[in-house]
């Protein structure tokens, strides 16, 4: 493996890690991530993701709002926990109700961060001088 996948891999691994940590801190003090301080550390890993290319749609790693969604659920097992539920008795169990909303509050501010970024050169353009 060359040095810049592992360059690639290893930033990939950081956002993700740290994007984790500020769901189980959020979940452990019982504070909402759209506050701050945890809403500016989110920022902070868009940013650094969108920099480096991950939040675009056809990016690997995929740290889009559905990759996020994707590889947290995974870490999480809330696939399973979804589909136990289903299966049984129709609720699913408040630990995995609890990282579920979370992450859900991460994907909407990833989503809404990614289309204001995509759109910013849109309203931001210089106006031509008028002569």
């Amino acid at each position: 493996m060359s040095a810049s996948v592992n360059e690639t891999e290893n930033l990939a691994t950081r956002i993700l890690d740290r994007v984790e940590e500020l769901i189980h801190i959020a979940e452990r003090d019982t504070k909402p991530l759209e506050l701050d301080p945890l809403r500016s550390e989110l920022f902070e890993l868009f940013v650094t993701a969108n920099g480096a290319g991950y939040t675009r749609e056809d990016s690997d790693p995929d740290l889009t709002a559905e990759g996020l969604c994707r590889i947290l659920g995974s870490r999480w097992g809330l696939a399973g926990a979804t589909r136990s539920a289903i299966e049984s008795s129709g609720r699913i169990p408040p630990e995995h109700l609890s990282k579920m909303r979370l992450m859900w509050s991460v994907m909407r501010m990833w989503m809404e961060w990614t289309y204001a970024w995509d759109r910013w050169r849109e309203f931001h353009q210089e106006e031509p001088d008028e002569k």
